[in-house]
């Protein structure tokens, strides 16, 4: 039933791209799914699709494919996939090649919710603060998932049509933590009555012709008193086709509670109609919105680069917000194991935590989490204590995380240089000397160059150790205005993932020159340097 769903919703949401047309329709019936995604262009397109410019559609190889290309395509949508935070630690371009139905579809999935849940945010939609209860502060409702913050919409609009609530989760169970098999579960929908908390909500999201240049959509409720299930589904969902939001569910899926389908279903309805109005500003603390606002919308993209990296390792839980899904510091546990310093998981606290000294119990993790990076991993971690990660002291908490990442890199390229250790000046040197034997001009003095805002030197790098790769009519090279630079900058992080490096840096990383992130781009090119000598 997912291959069905992601068929149609594909089919619907690129039907209009000329690069897809021979490609789509696809058949939902039948394997042409596997079959169209097998030569990359329409999961980049996807991709695309949940994370605008996540690909520069430039470096795509949409004609005259061979084998190599498609290759190209396929890594480029992987390490594109692993950049916004998806997991693909055991999915490799054959597997996508070959068309293996699990991994496709378990890709495909995490893509397009990256997509469904990108508006689920406060900070992209102020209007949410509309859900915020009575005996609650703003910064409880922010730290919501956006699986949290749906289950919330719809049971504000079953409230206002007077129906039942679907919370029947207990307090001490955070939906986030959970794995999606128990979303729907939690959502309270029993068989049967799932359709009918449906209808309810479409007739409270319709547009009721209010607002100038609305036009009103009325959804009949007739269907209500259907006593068979599947048929009263079918019904419900003509009534959401009126609303243009019939997509990722059948009849059948709505009677059987599929998780993911319902949870897609449910987060369409909620991106086309939200139908939620932001409350006076009274009734929340003004200033935690501005924090929220312009130019700070968020979390910055410094926190979300870090965000997506722990992610696409497969942490659990998934982090939605960086800081508060910290504070128990479990995820923090996970990578210190994957850069192979030894935790010892009997002096870890783990969930539920209880009602009373629950917090206690986190702050013991956050403690030890400190201790392991001061000691075991021997980071620099001055000034630091577990309290500070507990809050989710932004400076602080960032510092150690960077220190992960920075190691989780290097050790990437010790393992191909044979265990010899590797630092910033190993880097730079082998940078210089590459771009030297392939006779080119540019070269970096340190990761703060100011010659990186134009990306040639990383554009060099790529052509020196995957010739072709480049196509110098795409590239800037004198008098370069801040679109020159972007556009540079966007084409080499691109190329950069196509030819096999997993880069996780933005491309105003390079215009701005950001030099933790300029780093790690320079190591994953190293790293792609080395393994093609091996």
């Amino acid at each position: 039933e997912e291959k069905v769903a992601f068929v149609n919703w594909i089919n619907k949401a690129l039907q209009d791209d000329p690069d897809c047309k021979q490609l789509l329709p696809m058949d939902p019936t039948d394997d042409s799914l596997f079959k169209s995604l097998a030569n990359g262009i329409l999961l980049c397109k996807m991709i695309n699709l949940s994370q605008p410019d996540t690909i520069d559609e430039r470096v795509i190889n949409k004609k005259k494919l061979t084998p190599f290309t498609i290759s190209e395509n396929l890594d480029l949508a992987l390490n594109s996939a692993s950049a916004i935070g998806c997991t693909v630690v055991n999915i490799g371009s054959q597997d996508l090649k070959e068309g293996k139905p699990h991994l496709v579809l378990g890709l495909l999935w995490q893509i397009i919710k990256v997509g469904l849940f990108a508006d689920i945010e406060i900070s992209r939609n102020e209007a949410l603060i509309g859900l915020l209860n009575d005996d609650e502060e703003l910064e409880q409702l922010i730290k919501l998932s956006p699986e949290d913050l749906l289950l919330r919409w719809v049971n504000y609009h079953l409230d206002n049509a007077e129906w039942k609530k679907i919370n029947n989760f207990s307090q001490d169970i955070k939906l986030h933590t959970l794995p999606e098999a128990n979303w729907l579960r939690l959502f309270g929908l029993k068989q049967g009555q799932d359709s009918k908390a449906y209808y309810h909500l479409l007739k409270q999201i319709a547009p009721k012709g209010d607002n100038s240049g609305e036009t009103a959509i009325d959804i009949d409720l007739s269907g209500l008193n259907e006593k068979n299930d599947l048929k009263r589904a079918e019904y419900m969902l003509q009534q959401a086709e009126k609303l243009g939001c019939k997509q990722f569910v059948t009849p059948a899926d709505v009677v059987a509670g599929n998780p993911k389908l319902n949870m897609a279903f449910v987060a369409n309805l909620f991106n086309t109609y939200p139908a939620l109005q932001k409350p006076e500003s009274t009734s929340y603390d003004v200033n935690l919105l501005e924090d929220l606002t312009p130019p700070n919308i968020g979390e910055s993209k410094e926190e979300r680069t870090f965000r997506n990296w722990m992610n696409s390792l497969g942490v659990t839980p998934y982090i939605n917000h960086l800081y508060s899904d910290l504070a128990d510091a479990l995820v923090i546990f996970q990578l210190y194991e994957m850069i192979r310093v030894p935790v010892q998981w009997n002096h870890v606290n783990k969930p539920p935590y209880p009602a009373l000294g629950g917090n206690m119990k986190k702050i013991e993790n956050c403690n030890y989490a400190v201790e392991l990076g001061k000691t075991k991993a021997r980071f620099s971690l001055v000034g630091i204590g577990g309290q500070d990660l507990n809050e989710g002291n932004p400076t602080l908490t960032l510092a150690l995380v960077w220190q992960l990442m920075r190691r989780y890199t290097l050790n990437v390229l010790s393992d191909l240089g044979e265990g010899e250790k590797v630092n910033d000046e190993i880097i730079i040197k082998w940078v210089n000397q590459t771009l030297l034997n392939a006779n080119k001009s540019t070269s970096i003095t340190s990761f703060k160059d100011k010659s990186i805002s134009t990306s040639l030197p990383v554009l060099d790098l790529i052509d020196a150790i995957a010739p072709k790769a480049i196509h110098p009519e795409m590239i800037k090279r004198e008098n370069l205005s801040e679109t020159d630079k972007l556009n540079n900058a966007k084409y080499a992080i691109s190329v950069a993932r196509k030819v096999g490096a997993c880069i996780y840096a933005l491309p105003d990383d390079l215009v701005e020159v950001k030099p933790k992130m300029v780093m790690t781009v320079f190591a994953c090119l190293m790293a792609r340097g080395l393994n093609r000598i091996k």
